[in-house]
């Protein structure tokens, strides 16, 4: 998404610049404030930026991105009415219109040696950063469950023991399990805190992340390490016995009602997995995703916010193209709609685990990194 610069006409809310009449169809191409190619752009209603400096900070092609505060100021020193500021709705229908309009506009013959670099980076970080196998995961407080047999139950499963689908038992967990279970909680916190490091490190591995001022960074990271986590946790679930798989530790949905989640959010999770284990993606595709929901510009204390939409934009088009090229019908159809979707699930699912974190009693069980990305 963008933040700001008066001119295109077919997007919701633009301006154009002042003086219309007075200069050629070739002078509108070029922006009053930068210099640069006039595409248009929008500020997001309610963002409030403030120049660290004189309030003076030159505003050219070269520069426009450091200082919001003095490029906003410029922009409507020239004309840009404030009453045209974008909502945000506003702002992701126009994102959503011209990520669509792209689509509709790109061109067959594979994958563009850009959209190759971009998936050879994206897939490297991945390897460098993801231990698929957990070899490298330490739960520092073992978990204890305590279970006595009740109407529910016969013989309570052990640890680690795959589940075939959500049970009956779940209903009565209050009944069956003693208070001592929930010691299971730090065991849950030190996996959380585990693949949380690993998110910051993938991203870290990414030039494009690591030329992003800090603070955006760290809004990027806080918004989207937990769906990020869900993403990369799909690569070692076993739908078969619905399970999560990681090397020599094995959980179930169980083991989260066991740590004091509710089916609320037990039950969409499995839900979520089981629909993109089916989806058979390829290691391009999971990175891809990864990358969408790292690029998220929808944060509202990110500063370089037209630059991190442009960053999801190219993510988005690339994993369009690469599903349309290496998946053939009927297979491939509706593959990309069917993960946008799944998306926004996870945005849902991401919301609930949040609140459900939150309200969880035994809060020092959780790491200060888990307690700094839910905050």
């Amino acid at each position: 998404m963008s933040q700001s610069s008066p001119s295109d006409p077919d997007s919701p809310g633009a301006q154009r610049c002042p003086n219309v009449t007075d200069v050629t169809e070739e002078e509108l191409k070029v922006c009053a404030v930068c210099g640069d190619r006039a595409t248009g752009r929008s500020i997001l209603k309610g963002v409030h930026f403030t120049c660290p400096f004189t309030r003076s900070c030159p505003i050219t092609k070269a520069k426009r991105r450091q200082c919001q505060a003095c490029r906003l100021q410029k922009c409507l020193d020239v004309g840009m009415r404030k009453d045209m500021i974008m909502s945000e709705e506003a702002l992701g229908r126009r994102r959503a219109l011209r990520l669509q309009r792209r689509l509709a506009q790109a061109q067959p013959g594979g994958l563009t040696a850009e959209q190759q670099e971009l998936i050879s980076i994206l897939i490297a970080a991945h390897k460098r950063t993801f231990d698929s196998s957990f070899s490298q995961f330490q739960h520092y407080q073992p978990a204890v469950r305590l279970c006595i047999p009740g109407p529910c139950s016969q013989s309570p499963p052990g640890p680690g023991v795959p589940s075939a689908s959500l049970s009956p038992q779940l209903d009565c967990l209050d009944e069956d399990v003693l208070p001592d279970v929930f010691s299971i909680l730090p065991h849950f916190a030190d996996l959380s805190t585990f693949m949380i490091q690993q998110v910051i490190k993938f991203a870290k591995e990414i030039p494009a992340f690591r030329g992003l001022p800090i603070d955006d960074q760290i809004s990027l990271l806080k918004g989207a390490t937990l769906g990020i986590c869900q993403i990369q946790f799909n690569t070692v679930f076993n739908e078969e016995t619905n399970a999560w798989e990681c090397g020599q530790h094995c959980f179930t949905i169980k083991d989260g009602a066991l740590a004091g989640f509710q089916q609320i959010y037990l039950e969409p999770l499995l839900k979520f997995h089981i629909s993109l284990k089916k989806l058979r993606l390829h290691e391009a595709e999971y990175v891809l995703l990864v990358a969408m929901l790292l690029f998220s510009p929808d944060h509202a204390s990110v500063t370089q916010r037209d630059f991190i939409d442009q960053l999801q934009e190219k993510v988005a088009l690339t994993l369009k193209s690469y599903i349309d090229h290496r998946h053939p019908m009927p297979e491939g159809r509706f593959l990309y709609a069917k993960l946008l979707l799944l998306l926004t699930e996870l945005q849902t699912l991401k919301m609930e685990n949040t609140r459900q974190i939150l309200h969880i009693q035994d809060l020092s069980s959780m790491t200060p990194l888990l307690s700094e990305i839910i905050s």
